[in-house]
């Protein structure tokens, strides 16, 4: 009998591989792999998986994040709980040290700035924003505020992205030519030399150019003088002194045009660790162990949702957008008062107060990789206690 039956178990054991693991001894329903060992080396809560996520399930999240192929490439993924790291990864040849850029994460630092300087008495929240060339008698853009800037209302005309199917993507939008062409060495002059494309208020757009137009807002009142060295100057130490410092971001660094206008849209570079104490200090509404360092009035109005658009509030994007495939945050599925700040190319600095959680990516993906880093750090943040809606 074992004789006649062995040209039936070859049999089996040359079928696709569900069934040779079915009929050859081994189970098809192992479960999923385990994490990776650099994944496990990255989780800094015990034995329990960090900051109360399952460890194994959290270090697969993690491998996810550092899947090239799938989301391009991670320099860091940091994970604070409590203001505690509990988890910390980089990519190859990056360290804890090293400063990465944010690009449009940024925009949360120029919206700070901003806040102190209203709080200083200096600028003035719904006021018209104080651009001499839109001061001119009959120039509809004298209606603008500061407000509606923060809150990405301006109505000038902006192209964040370039159009598809142009031949022409990216190099023809707005935000690359103010930065890379033709308005790169007076950014705020090409950003405010635009018209009105709407009345002000009236309408939400995204728009680089808005944060670069704030900068240049706080230079003018910081340095009178149009020097380019003195109004680097000047803002570089305000910005330092009254923001950086006190939030504990001592490593960052800020790229200037050659007018000496700070490059607010995104030219802001950190370490992983520094971009977590942003999102601290947002979670914390402006205070820093206790201590209040920007009113929380400002941090509560940058979380607000601007009235045109219910997932932006001012230089922070908010869950509180209709769900759907282009959600910059996860409405209904994490919790209502998660808020991130966002760059290109996948930056990410996200905020959940419920979960007491701060989450960065910060790496380089294509558009598509960006959609899968999205759903991936949704995922690793669902993995902690109070992730659901």
């Amino acid at each position: 009998m074992p004789v006649r039956r062995l040209p039936h178990i070859l049999a089996l054991c040359a079928l696709p591989a569900l069934a040779l693991l079915a009929s050859c001894g081994q189970s098809a329903s192992e479960g999923p792999a385990p994490a990776s060992a650099e994944a496990q080396a990255a989780i800094r809560d015990g034995e329990e998986g960090g900051g109360g996520a399952p460890r194994q399930a959290l270090g697969r999240a993690i491998d996810t994040l550092f899947d090239e192929e799938a989301v391009g490439r991670t320099d860091a993924l940091l994970v604070m709980k409590r203001g505690s790291v509990v988890v910390e990864r980089y990519g190859e040849g990056i360290k804890a040290q090293t400063r990465l850029p944010g690009w449009s994460v940024g925009q949360c630092v120029t919206a700070l700035m901003i806040g102190q300087l209203v709080s200083d008495g200096r600028l003035r929240l719904n006021e018209s924003a104080p651009v001499p060339e839109w001061q001119r008698p009959g120039d509809p853009r004298g209606a603008v505020t500061l407000k509606q800037l923060l809150q990405m209302r301006s109505g000038l005309r902006h192209q964040e992205a370039g159009v598809a199917g142009t031949g022409r993507i990216e190099r023809e939008s707005d935000r690359m030519r103010m930065l890379f062409l033709d308005g790169r060495d007076d950014m705020a002059s090409y950003a405010e030399a635009q018209p009105l494309e709407a009345p002000a208020g009236k309408t939400f757009e995204h728009s680089s150019a808005s944060a670069v137009i704030l900068a240049d807002l706080a230079a003018r009142v910081l340095s009178p003088d149009r020097d380019p060295a003195r109004r680097r100057q000047a803002v570089s130490d305000y910005l330092k002194n009254r923001v950086l410092l006190p939030i504990g971001m001592g490593s960052t660094i800020v790229g200037y045009d050659r007018a000496g206008t700070m490059i607010g849209s995104g030219m802001i570079a950190s370490s992983a660790r520094d971009w977590g104490k942003l999102g601290e200090f947002l979670r914390h509404t402006g205070s820093v162990g206790g201590a209040q360092v920007l009113p929380r009035r400002w941090v509560q109005f940058m979380l607000e949702p601007s009235p045109r658009e219910p997932g932006y509030g001012a230089g922070v994007w908010l869950n509180r957008a209709a769900a759907g495939d282009n959600a910059r945050l996860y409405p209904g599925t994490a919790p209502r008062n998660v808020f991130g700040c966002i760059g290109e190319y996948g930056q990410y600095v996200i905020g959940s107060p419920d979960q007491l959680l701060t989450v960065v990516r910060i790496g380089h993906s294509d558009p598509a990789q960006e959609r899968e880093v999205h759903d991936r750090l949704g995922s690793l943040l669902a993995l902690f206690p109070g992730g659901k809606e």
